[in-house]
């Protein structure tokens, strides 16, 4: 499959533990895609149930996301952003996801933007991804080891790995403390 034809496809991760979380979550179940591209994973959330929030800086692929969604019989709730200069709304999602994608300063905003008790799920690409010769190179946008579990250090951790095969990459579950530390 090509490197492209991949990139469309949900990640197994996310899938799953939005599958795992089902209903769990407390309403009223509101989901942030966040860099969403063209809705691979807002169109799953809305599936399942949630009240979807997608942003990215690409006004296409916002478009796009919300009229893949559309076409489903789906409504995804898309708005383009530069989230280094729009902050993202406090305690306001009960589930949000991260995948490919890597701003580091976003990361207390993020924690901020979770309802107490809702989850966090990321999964973006370590340094150990250079060796497979293709996605991103710089260091501004690969996760040095442990860093994703150190962005969530004072969450509650459901599950976290390292993996370097068939891509090099870093995942974490994390849950908001319900009350603050």
């Amino acid at each position: 499959m090509a490197d492209r034809d991949r990139s469309d496809l949900p990640s197994v991760f996310v899938v799953d533990w939005v599958r795992a979380l089902g209903k769990r979550l407390p309403p009223p179940r509101r989901a942030l895609d966040v860099a969403m591209g063209r809705g691979r994973h807002a169109v799953g959330l809305a599936e399942a149930g949630f009240k979807v929030f997608g942003v990215d800086v690409n006004a296409s692929a916002v478009s796009a996301a919300v009229t893949r969604a559309r076409s489903h019989g789906l409504v995804v709730h898309g708005w383009c952003a530069d989230l280094r200069t729009h902050p993202l709304p406090r305690s306001s999602f009960e589930l949000i996801v991260v995948t490919s994608y890597l701003q580091r300063d976003l990361f207390p905003s993020l924690k901020e933007a979770v309802s107490a008790g809702g989850v966090v799920l990321y999964e973006t690409f370590t340094t150990a991804q250079r060796v497979h010769f293709r996605g991103p190179t710089s260091p501004d946008h690969l996760l040095r080891p442990g860093e994703l579990r150190t962005a969530f250090e004072h969450f509650e951790v459901l599950a976290y790995e390292e993996v370097s095969e068939p891509d090099a990459v870093a995942r974490i579950a994390a849950r908001r403390p319900a009350t603050k530390r």
